[in-house]
């Protein structure tokens, strides 16, 4: 989502190249254009004022390092800053108290907060607590049945809520009847408007006040850029909320509400919404979204993903393979097979440092996901003794392969092309960051 603020910077710390010190003129021109691009970000004025203050005060004048070129000194000082304006660090959603725990989650209409419950409830559910779902909005068509089958489909209990019924006496109800059941969260689901009025603000004001919850935190869409800092500004004058879970971060919005809502709040961005999967919340990481958002990826958030979904033989194997230069076209279908079960390729792609660049430089190229069908579709209309040794892949077989995967032979060629040159590039990676990489896909165990 922050492509377009990633290359502008980009192109703003090149032009600082060749410079042996950051002086007033050159500093000063390089601010005025991280300025426009901040705000073409959608990132709040007042935040942008003070970003850009920050970031002067520590810039001008400044010495170059020996190791650094003026460029990479203020990348890192712009680097700094952009984590300062984050959060400084990622904070947990603290749940220690009596049992239940109450979470009251708010925003407004079409932010995905319903589906953010389901998403919470099966984080905690990993983490060994017992939720207990409440669906609270009795206005909106459906939602209390949407509820029940994310419900469902986590196997999760849920409240029997009916839109007949009051709003408060639904969440007083479901606190007793959680508590006299020994659930221990309880996740409120509480309705929404298409815009802040004062029925919604006071109804939230007197679940709040009826259930004492011990969080309560907004649910705000990411791509509606200033409107959603506008709303979390709102929602916490009135309810004093107690963090932020944005959503919808892998579209294509811009990026200023990630960018402004801790600045303008004070209160943090706890998690981010990174897709529709119900798995696909993250604790939000300032220092991780700032490396993002300058095209320097996020390894450790990769490393992590890749904990959670790969088979730790599989990596041990893999990790053999590149060493001794045998990685098949076999091994490279199991490989894609590993990567579905981390995600978006999209979101995996950013995280990966300079990928992001490279996948815009490939013009006409098709998004990564449907890049990766067309390559399973190939791979999956070759013989298994194909996949294993592509030298035996003569003008014939590859015909016919075209012919299984529905493709042309120029795209079977363009494939094998591809194999070769990865299969180059790995001979070529440095063997301590492919160990590094490893030790991080198996838990530190290499």
């Amino acid at each position: 989502m922050f492509d377009s603020l990633t290359d502008k910077l980009g192109q703003t710390f090149k032009r600082l190249k060749g410079h042996g010190k950051l002086s007033e003129s050159n500093v000063k021109d390089a601010l005025r254009e991280v300025r426009l691009s901040l705000l073409e970000a959608d990132v709040n004025y007042r935040v942008v004022k003070d970003f850009i203050s920050a970031v002067k005060s520590r810039a001008m004048g400044q010495e170059v390092m020996a190791s650094l070129t003026p460029g990479q000194q203020f990348v890192k000082i712009v680097n700094d800053e952009l984590i300062v304006l984050m959060g400084s660090e990622a904070e947990d959603l603290d749940l220690a108290g009596r049992p239940p725990v109450v979470i009251m989650l708010a925003g407004l209409q079409g932010s995905g907060k319903t589906t953010t419950v389901g998403k919470l409830a099966l984080r905690f559910k990993s983490q060994g607590r017992r939720p207990y779902l409440v669906p609270a909005d009795v206005y909106r068509p459906a939602a209390i049945e949407q509820l029940k089958q994310l419900a469902a489909d986590i196997d999760m209990p849920v409240h029997p809520s009916t839109t007949d019924q009051d709003p408060v006496s639904i969440c007083r109800e479901a606190v007793e009847l959680a508590e006299s059941q020994n659930y221990d969260t309880v996740i409120l689901d509480t309705a929404g408007r298409l815009h802040i009025d004062l029925e919604l603000m006071e109804e939230l004001r007197v679940i709040k006040r009826e259930v004492s919850p011990k969080r309560i935190l907004l649910v705000a869409d990411a791509m509606t850029g200033q409107d959603a800092v506008n709303v979390a500004e709102k929602f916490n004058e009135d309810l004093d909320i107690d963090g932020v879970i944005l959503t919808k971060l892998d579209g294509d919005a811009r990026g200023g509400a990630a960018l402004s809502i801790k600045a303008v709040t004070g209160k943090p961005i706890l998690f981010a919404g990174i897709g529709e999967k119900l798995d696909a919340l993250d604790v939000f990481y300032p220092d991780r979204m700032a490396s993002r958002i300058l095209g320097m990826g996020d390894m450790l958030g990769l490393i992590e993903k890749a904990q959670e979904a790969y088979d730790q033989k599989k990596a041990a194997e893999l990790q053999r393979k590149f060493k001794k230069n045998e990685f098949t076209i076999e091994d490279f279908r199991d490989h894609l097979q590993q990567l579905r079960k981390m995600g978006s390729i999209s979101d995996l792609m950013d995280k990966i440092p300079g990928m992001s660049g490279m996948m815009k430089k490939m013009q006409g190229a098709a998004p990564p996901e449907e890049e990766l069908k067309r390559i399973e579709a190939i791979i999956n209309s070759m013989t298994r003794e194909e996949r294993i040794n592509h030298g035996i892949l003569n003008g014939s077989r590859r015909k016919r392969i075209a012919k299984g995967s529905g493709m042309t032979v120029q795209d079977v060629n363009s494939f094998v092309k591809q194999y070769l040159e990865m299969k180059k590039m790995m001979k070529k990676i440095n063997r301590f960051g492919m160990k590094t990489l490893m030790r991080g896909l198996m838990g530190g165990r290499l």
